[in-house]
């Protein structure tokens, strides 16, 4: 069951955290969306915190209707994950040489590929479909078409904000890789092209927030941005399928393929839409800041710069619509975190991690994030936990 109901919206809202701790400006943005007249039911993750068009961990099921403002502009942001047969036995004391060698490898920021990454160009990469997927390109919308060169040369990079490629270890000293990113500028075109369509439509005229417009199912209008949508949630896995392999390729040469040998990925979306059913009810269910956890369904919730990640896995309950939090969540804005902090601060609360430590990331402090071991413990009922992982490197864009 979840922790409480927020009261004042038509359908339930199923929150897992304490009501009395919500911002005033998140529980209105709830109450917003649990008001549309297509919505099926709301839950809010304990990670929950204010975002643009929909709450930042908060899981909307909706009936013939998505939102894309909703979904957010990076669709299928997510985390991937994958273990290796090292250990921090193996590592040396000092990774700065191996933090680089990743940032390399990987373009972070602004930076692309000089060359468009190819599967038989890199070892490891076995991405089926891959030249189908890209005949896709063609049949999204044509205020895109001209950016598939970009595209195709951000395949494979990480970006910035709060994504972040890592090196961790778990408690039993196994060395883990993990990546945080989603679908770059070709996602966030997407979607702001569809946002701006949404609110233009007549039907969505009379909203409490505009950002909550929405498209109807037997629509072009909608069959347009499904289509867009799905391509880009798979544009999304496959970038973070891309920079894993090229991860993997670093560590494997830094340390031999005899010593170094990798498990299955791990891989979820959390700012995304799934067709699902609950009640006996078809619905589209969009996850922004939030994780399937289906019964069995391993999933990644990570911390920040240097709290930890979390391997979990789902519980399947049916009350969260079979979700959890996407991590620890933020507790203060980027720029009151810059206002808020030091590179003092910046560097004591990441000692011990090889990263950068200057303004540049500052907004990233672990100070600006919730506690994530409250966040995980708020969610039993949602998730078991597999693994614990401490930063050993953190590459940031």
């Amino acid at each position: 069951m979840p922790h409480e109901i927020l009261r004042g919206g038509r359908v339930p809202i199923r929150i897992w955290t304490d009501p009395a701790g919500v911002e005033a400006k998140v529980a209105e943005q709830l109450r917003n969306v649990a008001n549309l007249p297509w919505v099926h039911g709301v839950a809010v993750m304990p990670d929950v915190h204010y975002g643009k068009g929909a709450t930042v961990g908060s899981v909307i099921a909706m009936r013939d209707a998505v939102s894309p403002a909703a979904v957010g502009v990076d669709i299928g942001c997510g985390m991937t994950a994958a273990k290796s047969s090292l250990t921090v036995e193996n590592l040396p004391d000092d990774l700065y040489k191996l933090r680089h060698k990743l940032e390399r490898a990987i373009p972070v920021g602004r930076g692309v590929h000089k060359n468009a990454v190819q599967p038989g160009g890199v070892a490891g990469l076995k991405e089926r479909g891959w030249y189908d997927f890209w005949k896709g390109f063609d049949e999204l919308i044509p205020g895109v078409r001209e950016r598939e060169g970009k595209a195709r040369h951000q395949l494979g990079t990480l970006g910035s904000g709060n994504h972040f490629l890592e090196l961790c270890a778990d408690d039993a000293g196994a060395v883990w890789l993990v990546l945080h990113s989603g679908s770059r500028n070709i996602g966030k075109e997407l979607a702001e092209q569809h946002i701006e369509m949404a609110r233009r439509l007549p039907h969505n005229q009379d909203l409490p927030d505009p950002d909550l417009a929405v498209f109807i199912a037997g629509t072009k209008k909608m069959d347009d941005y499904r289509r867009d949508l799905f391509w880009a949630q798979e544009y999304a896995r496959r970038n973070r399928a891309v920079m894993l392999a090229l991860a993997q390729n670093v560590v494997t040469k830094e340390f031999g393929p005899k010593l170094c040998r990798w498990e299955d990925t791990i891989s979820c979306h959390h700012n995304y839409v799934s067709e699902e059913v609950y009640d006996g009810v078809p619905v589209l269910v969009t996850r922004k800041g939030a994780i399937r956890a289906g019964k069995g369904e391993l999933g990644i919730i990570p911390g920040s710069m240097a709290t930890g990640t979390y391997i979990v896995r789902g519980l399947g309950n049916p009350w969260s619509y079979q979700s959890a939090s996407h991590g620890a969540g933020r507790k203060m804005s980027r720029a009151a975190a810059k206002r808020t902090f030091s590179l003092a601060d910046l560097a004591a609360q990441t000692e011990g991690v090889e990263c950068r430590k200057d303004s540049g990331v500052n907004d990233e402090i672990p100070g600006a994030y919730k506690d994530l071991e409250e966040v995980i413990s708020a969610q039993a009922d949602l998730v078991e936990v597999v693994a614990r992982l401490r930063q050993l490197i953190c590459v940031k864009g």
